[in-house]
């Protein structure tokens, strides 16, 4: 399937051994990864905001150990520093006056962040702007958060792909996919979270997208799915085969439109990752017979 990418949120998993992982020691998780998908999503990047003057950005260690573990056609899905998307830094004391975070849209920190990806640039697929649920103390409107997020976007390089993924599920209207395609953005659909089921999102809104899609695969209630793993990320622990259906359905209708998709599946999603793209794999195998 030309135009699919699918791969897993992190990789970083002792328990995927046997799964997807040799038991050899030492062992490049990367690079073994690598050789089973041809994309993965990092995480690791988006926690970066530690303070007012503590923003930790990648190194160029891993940044290099990263591009010597992966063959040239490997994919990278990032998630942009949550140090540019919040609008104000997190507090345990949820009663406590907000505090602004001074980077937000900061165009200069997106700027640093991009040079220290740099030798990544070949293996770069989609940078996600990922924005937490924006109340009216965050965020009056969405008009409002449209108006910033433009003045921001015009000024970004274009040499890069650029996604949003919105966890307030009345932004996600004509004026948000039409706001996209001006921009020349590409749409997250997150699967849980308690957002709306992308199912019933992609039936209202697909003739609005164009060119690349990432489809996150992330489970409603994370603590649940912990409990039961206890850690261990190598069974399947909450089938959703009718989604995961509906789902395959939906890449397949993105590719016969030749839109480049990207698939980013969390263990948290049934429990196992790599278990979950065989069972998607199986899905669109069946698609394709029909």
């Amino acid at each position: 399937m030309e135009h699919l990418y699918l791969g897993t949120c992190s990789w970083k998993y002792d328990s995927w051994r046997g799964i997807l992982y040799s038991d050899r020691e030492p062992i490049n998780y990367l690079q073994e990864y690598s050789r089973h998908y041809k994309t993965v999503e990092i995480d690791q990047w988006f926690w970066s905001l530690f303070g007012k003057n503590k923003v930790v950005l990648p190194s160029p260690s891993t940044v290099q150990e990263y591009l010597e573990s992966v063959p040239p056609d490997f994919k990278f899905s990032i998630k942009i520093p949550n140090s540019v998307t919040l609008t104000h830094f997190y507090q345990k004391n949820k009663k406590a006056p907000l505090v602004a975070n001074p980077y937000f849209l900061s165009l200069e920190l997106l700027k640093k962040f991009l040079e220290s990806i740099e030798p990544l640039k070949k293996n770069l697929g989609p940078l996600m702007f990922q924005f937490e649920y924006l109340n009216k103390q965050k965020m009056p409107s969405q008009t409002v958060f449209q108006e910033k997020f433009a003045h921001f976007v015009e000024h970004l390089p274009s040499e890069f792909h650029y996604a949003v993924e919105i966890r307030n599920p009345n932004y996600l209207n004509n004026e948000y996919f039409e706001f996209l395609r001006a921009h020349g953005l590409s749409h997250v659909f997150l699967q849980g979270y308690y957002m709306p089921s992308i199912v019933d999102l992609y039936k209202k809104f697909k003739t609005r997208l164009e060119q690349r899609v990432i489809i996150r695969l992330h489970g409603p209630e994370r603590a649940e799915i912990e409990a039961r793993s206890a850690g261990n990320w190598n069974q399947i622990i909450h089938p959703k085969d009718e989604e995961l259906e509906r789902i395959a359905e939906i890449i397949k209708d993105l590719l016969e439109k030749k839109i480049e998709t990207y698939v980013n599946v969390n263990n948290h999603y049934e429990g196992s990752a790599p278990l979950t793209i065989k069972r998607l794999e199986k899905f669109l195998s069946h698609l394709d017979k029909e």
